[in-house]
């Protein structure tokens, strides 16, 4: 199985500008898996909620036209972030497109800093997305922080987490090492690059997209200020096998009972 991750350095507001970006990216490319930065549409530093709300899309928008266009190319299911309107909310979500239609959604649940005042927090139980040849899991950038989100996903059968992020503070690459060894899953975060200053905020993006192997390998590491793709072939069946040993299992060596969460 191949996967991997696109990362970009998306002008703010820009739709088409950044799907160009995007397209040339891919182009020649196949892949079952690829994953794209959070917001790669639409760039993330906002400077009011009605601003990202006039660059917010239904499940049949612009952006879920764009990916669908692009799995049929690569032959891959992809997973993009962008901000999802439903109703009167606003999500931080990512989408999950094969070459036929919209799998589904994934609403961030752990939201970062000022996405606080601009999107509803991810109002859904955290699931996974069974594609036959594998189970997916999605979680978007600070979500990394809480070790229950990737626990969750695990737990719940998923072979690889993907992680499309937009990442400023400097610790996330390397806790995925844990966050993949500790539940000997693959993840793919696809960031971004670039810097953004709207209003009072100032962000530079911390590249460094990173595919992380189920023994905690870095399997491929982005440079932290170039635009950016990769693709890696691995044995998704090893993300079945939790055994660290013929004695150690690190679900079955859970202790429930005894945890205070």
């Amino acid at each position: 199985m191949i996967i991997g991750y696109v990362q970009t350095n998306p002008t703010f507001g820009e739709k088409e500008r950044n799907f160009n970006q995007v397209e040339s990216l891919l182009k020649g490319n196949k892949a079952d898996i690829i994953v794209l930065p959070e917001l790669f549409a639409t760039g993330y530093t906002f400077i009011s909620k009605d601003e990202a709300i006039s660059l917010s899309e239904e499940l049949n928008g612009a952006t879920a036209d764009f990916l669908i266009q692009q799995a049929q190319t690569t032959g891959a299911i992809i997973v993009a972030g962008f901000i999802e309107k439903d109703g009167s909310n606003i999500f931080n979500s990512a989408l999950i497109v094969s070459e036929d239609s919209v799998i589904g959604t994934y609403r961030k649940i752990h939201l970062y800093y000022k996405e606080k005042k601009w999107f509803s927090p991810g109002n859904r139980t955290i699931k996974i997305f069974d594609l036959g040849r594998l189970k997916l899991g999605v979680m978007i950038c600070f979500d990394w922080i809480f070790p229950e989100t990737a626990r969750s996903l695990a737990i719940l059968g998923a072979d690889i987490i993907t992680h499309p992020a937009n990442l400023v503070l400097p610790y996330c690459q390397k806790a995925m090492v844990t966050r993949c060894l500790e539940n000997r899953v693959f993840a793919v975060t696809a960031n971004r690059i670039g810097r953004e200053t709207r209003g009072v905020d100032d962000f530079e993006f911390t590249g460094a997209s990173q595919i992380t192997s189920f023994n905690g390998n870095i399997l491929s590491s982005a440079p932290k200020d170039t635009i950016y793709a990769d693709f890696i072939e691995i044995e998704i069946k090893n993300a079945r096998n939790k055994s660290l040993n013929d004695f150690n299992n690190v679900f079955e060596d859970r202790k429930p009972s005894y945890y205070h969460i």
